[in-house]
């Protein structure tokens, strides 16, 4: 059994909370997280209906003291994290340049960037205290030179937010830093694109939720000798 915890999951229908409950049925012990408690017992007891070992601990990753407080609270009731899954996202900021909204530039690099940055500082030493560490970041093809459909130089499909897609480059360049620094603790640190998914029941093109997070699973159960610094979708390498 692995302890597992997933930032962005303190929301139905979303890449995280699936993954939350993917994983929680395979015997792994689950600590979901989000920025409004109160949302708390009803994920909980989703969880907890199937026999699932679940958590909530609340956070943001916005404020470094809320972020340090989690961090806390997870070590005193389990002392250590197996897996850290990186999902928090905003999905904003413009599809121009020159209009860009500057404000919610910096509200999407502070979430998707500097948010997961400071999380993963934070639970480092949780993390070093296991045999078998892994983090995944939740990237996207947008963060990708090369992705056919989504990369920044050849990408078919225009409609990706041009500041989210930055952010996610941002972090797919953390990643490959994260895995080199991270190295001597065994920590395998990985990107994973789950591709266009239709979350939280909004309508919005794109394969089912149950599916995506099958990319993330992936990643977060990795060997030990599986690869690090590098950036999936369905287990297959993306260029970028």
């Amino acid at each position: 059994m692995s302890i597992v915890f997933i930032t962005g999951s303190g929301r139905k229908g979303g890449i995280g909370f699936e993954t939350a409950k993917q994983l929680g049925k395979m015997g792994n012990q689950i600590i979901i997280s989000g920025r409004k408690p109160e949302r708390a017992d009803v994920l909980l007891k989703e969880l907890q209906d199937d026999r699932m070992e679940a958590s909530f601990v609340a956070i943001d990753l916005t404020d470094d003291s809320s972020v340090s407080n989690a961090a806390a609270e997870v070590e005193q009731q389990y002392g250590k994290i197996d897996i850290l899954i990186n999902d928090a996202a905003l999905m904003q900021a413009g599809a121009s340049v020159e209009e860009q909204d500057l404000d919610e530039l910096r509200r999407v690099f502070n979430t998707n960037v500097i948010g997961t940055w400071s999380v993963t500082q934070k639970f480092l030493p949780l993390l070093k205290k296991s045999e078998h560490p892994r983090i995944v970041n939740v990237s996207s093809g947008a963060g990708s030179f090369e992705d056919p459909q989504y990369g920044l130089l050849h990408g078919t499909i225009v409609q990706m937010p041009l500041g989210y897609g930055i952010s996610k480059l941002a972090l797919n360049g953390l990643t490959v830093k994260m895995a080199k620094e991270f190295a001597p603790y065994h920590i395998l640190v990985n990107s994973v694109c789950p591709d266009t998914t239709d979350t939280f029941g909004s309508g919005m093109w794109g394969r089912p939720v149950e599916v995506s997070a099958k990319s993330v699973i992936w990643a977060a159960l990795l060997p030990d000798d599986g690869p690090t610094g590098e950036f999936f979708r369905d287990g297959e390498r993306l260029p970028w």
